[in-house]
């Protein structure tokens, strides 16, 4: 799995959470979805992505985006 699939992944997962969460615990959990759909946008703006730093860290081979 490249970098840029695990970026993906792993916001559509913070995405689906924060739904279940907001729906099941508390609406407040809507927030997480709004601050991972801004993270995304600044991304796709500036390249800087903690969750693509976190997951070089681990040792994610690099994608086409995240380098």
């Amino acid at each position: 799995m490249t970098l840029d699939r695990a970026v993906m992944l792993f916001a559509g997962f913070m995405v689906l959470l924060s739904v279940a969460l907001t729906v099941w615990v508390s609406p407040y959990w809507v927030w997480l979805t709004v601050f991972v759909g801004l993270n995304l946008m600044q991304a796709s703006v500036t390249g800087f992505c903690p969750a693509a730093m976190m997951f070089r860290k681990l040792g994610v081979k690099s994608g086409t985006v995240f380098t």
